[in-house]
């Protein structure tokens, strides 16, 4: 286990989760976005975060450098579903690959009580082999697909959401 840190993220991070943010656009694996968004852009969406019940960690080393960072936010947007939460875990390109998501995503089932979830849910397209592993490891399991639901550079892409239960 290395040793990260996580951190509510402040606005000064938020020109930092964009690049991280912008540097999975050209992929086609990780987001929606086909274009890189703008630190402008984002605003609503950073503000929205509450840390005590929807947080944006930043996550570092021992050193004090950005490995990345995870957002929890509403499912469906209604009291009922108050205990889901969508998990959403970016890493800067350098740090990918080398087990970082893995020991981030249990850092955050384990947390996740404390802000009073007790489902977690992960989009992530179908053709997105790395992360579906990754979140299979750590539990996760196959809820939904939605079938050619996103269309990325003219190619129909399906979703899958996969669900954990904590507690």
């Amino acid at each position: 286990m290395s040793d990260l840190k996580y951190r509510d993220a402040t606005a000064d991070d938020l020109p930092g989760i964009v690049a991280i943010y912008n540097s999975t656009v050209a992929s086609r694996m990780v987001t929606a976005d086909s274009e890189p968004v703008s630190v402008e852009s984002r605003r609503a969406w950073f503000f929205a975060h509450e840390p005590r019940r929807r947080p944006l960690w930043i996550v570092e080393d021992a050193d004090g450098s950005t490995v990345g960072w995870v957002s929890f936010q509403d499912f469906y947007g209604r009291a009922a579903y108050d205990a889901t939460a969508e998990i959403s875990i970016y890493l800067a390109p350098d740090r990918r690959g080398r087990g970082l998501g893995c020991e981030i995503l249990r850092y955050a089932i384990e947390t996740v009580p404390a802000l009073g979830v007790k489902t977690l849910l992960g989009y992530i397209f179908a053709h997105n082999e790395p992360s579906l592993r990754l979140f299979r490891g750590c539990g996760f399991e196959d809820w939904a697909t939605l079938p050619r639901i996103a269309v990325l550079d003219g190619a129909e892409k399906s979703l899958k959401i996969l669900g954990r239960r904590i507690g």
